[in-house]
């Protein structure tokens, strides 16, 4: 499944099912899709996104420092993950527009 963000200040995000339904669920959504954020739900939505994205980056610093130096992974961090979602919602906030998601499959 791909889930795509969109919203009338920026172009659309699509990213995968799996990702974008965490990144929902870590914006105190239910993660159910298709779903939306009135304007006025967009700020608290940003905010817990951020807070979460933080604890994840902490958390994986964290395990990067257990891990032997030699073992090296190229895995797309979440944090970078939902960088583009961030900025669709920073638009929706400086222009007051609401957020939808729908299933693109």
């Amino acid at each position: 499944m791909l889930v795509t963000f969109s919203n009338r200040s920026h172009g659309d995000i699509t990213m995968f099912g799996d990702v974008a339904v965490n990144l929902l669920k870590f914006m105190g959504h239910s993660g159910k899709v298709p779903g939306a954020f009135y304007a006025q739900d967009v700020p608290a939505a940003l905010a817990k996104l951020e807070a979460e994205i933080e604890l994840v980056k902490e958390s994986a610093q964290s395990q990067e420092q257990e891990q032997d130096s030699d073992d090296e992974t190229f895995d797309v961090s979440l944090s970078k993950r939902s960088l583009p979602l961030i900025d669709l919602l920073k638009a929706a906030i400086r222009d007051e527009t609401s957020v939808m998601w729908v299933d693109k499959r």
